[in-house]
């Protein structure tokens, strides 16, 4: 094993025939996520 693999660096290896597929796949897995994102409990304040 190499350290890349050990220090979990490498989830998963794609073969170059099935990267258009894994690609198009996770794209269509986001394509309706939304993200709240939280407002702003602080800002600055004029001086």
């Amino acid at each position: 094993m190499t350290i890349a693999v050990q220090r979990s660096y490498i989830h998963d290896v794609i073969m170059p025939h099935a990267t258009r597929k894994r690609i198009a796949s996770a794209l269509a897995m986001l394509k309706d996520k939304h993200v709240d994102v939280p407002l702003k409990k602080h800002d600055n304040i004029p001086l």
